[in-house]
């Protein structure tokens, strides 16, 4: 996405107006304000103008979708208030532009910004909150509550440097060479300082007392909280293998790992990914990018057949192999020496850089030695508040309740762990609601994107439409007939519309979607 630009304002001067019935029911139009891109959307006799480039990595809003009174970005699946331009819904954090809409008889003209206000009055609100994790859950319930009017202390406590980081990057654009460090923090912490959050970093708690609102740093510092968000995150896991501690191998989940790696690689020439998953996958892909021979090494038959099933999951090896990437499949790495790895049989991987990829554990650890209930994640009910008073958890380590299958989950996903840092901050101000939203992803392969919307542990059919060898596919995951997930590959306006319709749980609306779908 780092090549990506916005595109030059398009369509008429809106200044100058458009006719009314030039636009269509629920359909963005796109113009310009001065020469800043506009979206105008017509509900009823109302229209809406807000600006027209998604604030996260600016995606074309005019190609996305509008439902529920927001427009949904095709590429991250970020949506605005149409009404107001705020960012209800991440990956985006800030707002778009919103513009004063005039009717001149059958003319509809822009005279210039809004400047709207999001804060809203809730009593009572929490004394303080502090937040522990720095990561997308946390940093996202940090804007949330500033953006809504919270002015009470706010304490965002990590153990990484430099603090929030746009962690799916590490492993994409960053690693391949084709995104700078700047494009890494979420947020600085002079913006931390301007909105008066208390960033700490590099002092991650060690102890929470929950009779006593206190939670305890690795320093000795203390820090009292009204309301607590337990957003520690996932360790990626290690190999128990000779050679797993060597120094060329390495795991990736910080801004240090990745740039670790980017370092070992420059004077590397060939790669080892031990684990088939999106994060492997995505390392190989951007290790390509630099030049480097990748094999990778995995038990699995086939890359991501557990989450994309074995035809998708066929097309993504074929897609690497295409790229010059090696694989080893069905193989057990037994140990990794110097300049390879052993597969058994006698057989081994040249490699003088080995990255293990091989998943995560939820960091519980604190939340159980405080007593909170924990099994398979921190459990949480619909609010994502756990089972001790005034303590919520969120991202990676909520096993909360997932609305599409109905079953609680646990969900190691980028965009969740945002809207559940969002979702706790409605909970904080007494604002929000049962957590209903549809769980989202996107993983890159060189040139080819696939959007995952909704939730299949398991199914018991995979119906794949389009063609795939064309990058235009849907895959449809059905258990007992229900539809659980869909991945779509250069359809994104069809994964928002199958999105919108699992949040609203219109299964009849799903259905018919998904009939029409070729």
């Amino acid at each position: 996405m780092a090549d990506d630009q916005p595109k030059p304002p398009s369509g008429p001067d809106l200044r100058a107006g458009v006719k009314f019935d030039a636009l269509t029911e629920g359909e963005p139009f796109s113009g310009h304000f001065d020469e800043e891109p506009v979206v105008l959307v017509r509900q009823g006799q109302d229209v809406f103008a807000i600006g027209a480039v998604c604030t996260h990595y600016s995606g074309p809003l005019a190609e996305g979708l509008v439902a529920d009174g927001t427009i949904r970005c095709p590429w991250h699946h970020a949506r605005f208030d149409l009404r107001t331009g705020e960012a209800t819904g991440a990956p985006a954090l800030n707002p778009v532009s919103c513009f004063n809409v005039v009717r001149d008889n059958d003319m509809v003209k822009l005279d210039g910004k809004k400047t709207p206000d999001f804060r809203v009055t809730c009593s009572p609100n929490p004394s303080s909150v502090a937040i522990v994790g720095a990561g997308a859950a946390g940093a996202a319930c940090a804007d949330l509550l500033r953006a809504k009017g919270y002015s009470g202390p706010i304490t965002l406590a990590g153990d990484e440097e430099p603090g929030p980081v746009d962690r799916p990057n590490l492993s994409k654009d960053f690693l391949a060479g084709t995104a700078g460090e700047d494009w890494i923090p979420l947020r600085t912490r002079e913006y931390y300082e301007s909105i008066h959050v208390d960033l700490v970093t590099g002092d991650p708690a060690t102890r929470i007392a929950p009779d006593e609102h206190r939670i305890s740093l690795r320093s000795g510092r203390t820090i009292d909280y009204g309301a607590l968000l337990l957003a520690t995150g996932a360790e990626p896991r290690s190999l128990r293998i000779e050679g797993a501690d060597l120094p060329h191998v390495y795991r990736l989940r910080t801004l240090a790992d990745s740039k670790a790696i980017i370092a070992k690689a420059e004077g590397a020439r060939s790669c080892a990914v031990i684990g088939s998953g999106f994060i492997g996958l995505e390392v190989a892909a951007s290790l390509r990018n630099r030049g480097l021979a990748v094999s990778v090494i995995s038990e699995d038959p086939v890359p991501l057949s557990r989450i994309l099933g074995p035809e998708l999951g066929k097309f993504v090896q074929d897609l690497h192999e295409q790229h010059g990437v090696r694989f080893f499949m069905e193989a057990k790495p037994s140990a990794i020496h110097a300049d390879r790895v052993e597969i058994g049989d006698g057989k081994s991987v040249e490699a003088d850089l080995v990255i293990v990829g091989v998943g995560v554990s939820p960091r519980t650890s604190l939340a159980e030695a405080a007593g909170i209930k924990v099994e398979n994640g921190v459990i949480v009910d619909e609010n994502l508040r756990t089972s001790t008073a005034d303590v919520f958890a969120a991202g990676d380590i909520a096993r909360f309740p997932e609305i599409v299958s109905g079953e609680p989950a646990r969900i190691e996903h980028w965009v969740v762990a945002e809207r559940h840092g969002q979702a706790v901050a409605r909970s904080m101000l007494g604002i929000g609601g049962a957590y209903r939203e549809t769980p989202f992803f996107w993983s890159q392969h060189y040139d080819v994107t696939i959007a995952y919307v909704g939730h299949a542990a398991s199914w018991d059919t995979c119906e794949i439409k389009g063609d795939l060898d064309k990058h235009d596919a849907c895959a449809i995951y059905r258990r007992n007939g229900k539809t659980l997930a869909v991945a779509t590959i250069g359809r994104d306006l069809l994964s928002l519309r199958v999105e919108a319709a699992m949040e609203r749980g219109d299964a009849a609306e799903l259905d018919s979607i998904l009939r029409k779908v070729d």
